[in-house]
Parts: C-alpha cells; structure tokens; sequence
C-alpha cells in the first residue's frame, strides 16, 4: 500500500501538469513574394497558445493591409498584405509577444520559387531573411526535437518500452525498429500516401501507452522479437509525428529535405531521453528497487494513457 501512495504522490507532483500539457503546434509565418517587393502573408498562430497572440513586426519601409482574422483547425489566420520600398532580402523580422511554449517557423517563398525557412523564439525573436538562397531547412531539425520533447505520451511510450525490454542488444533492436516505423508513416503520410484524422490516431498512441502499461504492471519482459512491436507501434507514433507537421504545412520545394530534417530532429530528442531512463533504471537495479520502479512506472503510465484515451475519444465524438 506504501508503494500505491507514493506513486500516486509522484503522480500529482511530477507528471498531473502534463495532462493538460501544450501540444505541439508551433506558429507558422508564410510569406510569398507576389511581385517585387509586393508579399502576400499568412499568419498562422495556435488557439491553444498561452498569454496574448503574437505580433509580426516589419521593416519601417514596409505598410501593411490586414484582414481581420478567422479559424482554421487549430489555428488563427490572419491574412496580411505587404508593400515595401525594398526587397524583405537582408532586413529583419520581429515577433513580439511570444510565449515561451510556442516557436514561430518563418517561411519565405520569393518570385524565382526559391525558399528560405528560418524559426524565431522568445530568445531569438528577430530573423534575418538571407540574400542568397538557402540549400538546407535545418529550422525543421528544431522543431522535430521540440515536438518529441514537448510530447509527453511520445517520451511515456519510450520509457514503457525501456521497462519492457531485457538486454541492451534487444533494446537498440526495439529502439531501431520503432525509429524506422515511425519514419515510414511519417513520409507517406506527408507526402499524402495514407491519411487518418489526427483525433483518431491521437487516441490509438494513448491506448498504446494504456497496453504498455498493463504489461509493466505483469511483470513482463520481452526477450524474443521485442521489435515486431515496437515496429508495429511506431507505425501509429509515425502518424502523429505527421499530424504535427502537415498542420502547419511544410515547403512543397524542400519537401524531402524539411522531412528528413524533421525525422533527425525527433531521433535527437529521443537519444536525449534514452540515456536519462537507462540511468533511472540502472539506478532501480543497483539499489533493488527496480519492482516498485515498474509498479510506479505502470501506474503512472497507465493514469495518463487512460486520461488521454478518454480525452481523445469525446474529441471524436464531438
């Protein structure tokens, strides 16, 4: 029973702010040169966002028209229409306003189809719009690390699997083939080979996390093909990666590049978090605590996947 009660102490303290955690749905500033010096912009900014939306600041040579803005999924629009005396090439955009939970990716089309993409924070809220033309979207690398670490039923699922797995060599063949899952659907759903809605697949990776849970809770330990389904799962995580990235849409001209950049950086943030468990865990081992670990990890698990499953599916119905 002491067990139960301090698991669900570390619950309340630890991982309850998380039920109600911000997704990830960073802003998204699209601007299309029309003519010279003439640009049509899209100011996409999520509903959800904490504090008072943000504002785009331009260059003084530059007036701006604005369309009073309107909804779209989960996001604000606002339509923006912009003269300048010269070129946005080689002047800096500002954002004011930004919550610290919320990046702002920047992506700029000029005449000749060349596309330069950069991200703006609240530490670095002015961007340079470079001259020459950009070869690599590395912006997306950033943002792909911020949406696994900023998704905690992503970062819930690798720790179930952590506790699931026996031996290291089974865990880098578990880790492997959930990577290579998740980037299979993750491409094809870009790329509008498969689709499901977002609200759906949401709820299929809580219930992922809600089995995981259970098999913690008995105890078990995958010795054999523990892959098969890690790769299984890792189809469904693939498609919530997608989900995030096609609802700020992604530059048709760099679509390969933004995609691999994106995938690298969810690899970032998931070698980030594999050291930290395997530590927690080595420590459980060595002190023999590893059992009540397991049995706090199921409970917690099994709490937020449930919470979510719930959750995601009245989302469906209404």
């Amino acid at each position: 029973m002491s067990n139960l009660r301090l698991c669900s102490l570390l619950f309340i303290i630890i991982f309850s702010p998380c039920l109600s955690a911000h997704e990830f749905n960073p802003a998204h500033l699209v601007i299309d040169e029309i003519a010279d010096n003439e640009y049509q912009i899209n100011w996409m900014y999520p509903i959800k966002n904490i504090g008072p939306r943000a504002e785009i600041i331009f260059p003084e040579t530059c007036s701006s028209e604005t369309q009073s803005p309107y909804q779209q999924g989960k996001y604000l629009v606002e339509k923006i229409d912009l003269i300048c005396i010269e070129s946005l090439k080689g002047q800096t955009i500002e954002v004011k306003n930004l919550s610290v939970l919320t990046d702002a990716l920047v992506t700029f089309t000029d005449r000749n189809n060349d596309v330069f993409e950069g991200l703006m924070n609240l530490k670095e809220p002015r961007l340079l719009v470079p001259i020459k033309k950009q070869s690599i979207p590395s912006s997306y690398l950033t943002l792909g690390i911020d949406h696994l670490i900023s998704g905690v039923d992503h970062i819930l699922f690798i720790l179930g699997l952590m506790f699931l797995v026996s031996g290291t060599l089974n865990l880098i063949k578990t880790i492997t083939a959930f990577t290579v899952a998740h980037s299979i659907t993750l491409g094809l759903s870009v790329m509008d080979l498969i689709s499901l809605p977002r609200t759906t697949v949401e709820a299929v990776i809580a219930l992922t996390i809600v089995f995981l849970a259970l098999e913690i809770g008995e105890n078990k330990q995958y010795k054999s093909t523990p892959w098969l389904i890690a790769f299984g799962f890792g189809l469904l995580h693939g498609l919530g990666f997608a989900n995030a990235l096609t609802e700020i849409g992604i530059a048709n001209e760099q679509l390969l590049l933004s995609l691999l950049f994106f995938n690298l950086g969810i690899e970032a943030g998931q070698l980030l978090m594999i050291p930290i468990f395997g530590v927690l865990i080595w420590l459980a081992y060595k002190f023999n605590k590893y059992n009540e670990s397991a049995t706090c990890v199921s409970y917690v698990l099994g709490a937020m996947g449930f919470f979510w499953l719930i959750n995601r599916t009245v989302g469906i119905i209404y």
